[in-house]
């Protein structure tokens, strides 16, 4: 996390997927966005994230020595959490070891109070996902601790622009390329027409990150795209991610002060502003 916290200085330019186990309830295709969403909760809620990767660059499409982190959590246990079996062995079959993810895995808690930090201290990175909205809603329970996401559409994309600031798809941005398709290809078809080599296995979230981050940046460059203008536009959802005006976030630790006879608490970490309360690390005490 240190080094990702680094990283993203100087390669504000993050390409993430998620690994998770399944869809228990799935949206018809031609189904509103409102229902879309209410599947996407029903299934975020009741499911856990397996896994996710991080893929960096600047806005050159320069990457750090070390561009991918794939991180993978510790919290899913097959015998015991809700999955479907055709995802958990599609998983499995590309690497995925779900026993020694139990033994040796991350524990979300953890990595969402380190990923919080970063977020907060680097607040103009872009996040870059393909057909991402589900990527979304794991990454924001994960954030949130595993609160259940908001009851609506407007609110979970309101929780996104506050949280990440600056989100782009690239399956959305692929309709507008001539010879892509209208959009309707995947990640894997993508890559082979726009000829941008997969490193690693497919359906790991460090590869899949890694991938998504090359299209982007080819895409961007062959089709001269101006990415401002595909900004908070997601695959599948009609609306924008609306545009809030917040102040700058404060930079520096203090000392929370509470009523006698409660101590004094410190935190290690930037204040966090009344809108990512729910995010913030746990406070020290001393």
């Amino acid at each position: 996390m240190l080094e990702i916290e680094m990283i993203t200085k100087n390669y504000p330019y993050c390409a993430f997927d998620t690994e998770f186990p399944g869809f228990l309830r799935s949206s018809p295709r031609d189904a509103l966005q409102e229902v879309r969403y209410e599947d996407l909760k029903f299934n975020v809620d009741r499911l856990k994230l397996i896994q996710i990767g991080f893929s960096f660059s600047d806005k050159n499409g320069n990457k750090p020595p070390v561009s991918t982190y794939q991180f993978n959590f510790n919290d899913f246990d097959p015998r015991k959490d809700a999955y479907v079996s055709a995802s958990i062995d599609l998983l499995t079959r590309n690497g995925i070891d779900m026993e020694k993810n139990l033994r040796e895995g991350v524990d979300p808690g953890i990595f969402s109070g380190w990923f919080t930090q970063i977020m907060i201290r680097n607040p103009n990175m872009k996040w870059i996902t393909f057909h991402g909205f589900y990527d979304l809603g794991y990454l924001m329970k994960t954030l949130m601790r595993n609160t259940p996401l908001p009851s609506s559409l407007g609110g979970f994309l309101k929780g996104v622009r506050v949280t990440l600031r600056n989100v782009y798809d690239v399956k959305y941005m692929s309709r507008f390329c001539n010879g892509l398709l209208g959009g309707k290809l995947g990640l894997e078809r993508l890559g082979s027409i726009m000829n941008v080599e997969r490193v690693g296995i497919s359906h790991q979230a460090g590869s899949d990150s890694l991938l998504t981050l090359s299209l982007f940046l080819k895409m961007r460059e062959q089709f001269n795209i101006i990415e401002e203008r595909y900004e908070g536009f997601l695959d599948g959802i009609d609306m924008k991610i609306p545009v809030l005006i917040s102040r700058p976030l404060p930079q520096r630790s203090i000392p929370i002060l509470f009523p006698r006879p409660m101590p004094v608490v410190y935190t290690r970490y930037p204040v966090f502003p009344p809108h990512l309360l729910p995010f913030a690390p746990r406070v020290i005490y001393t």
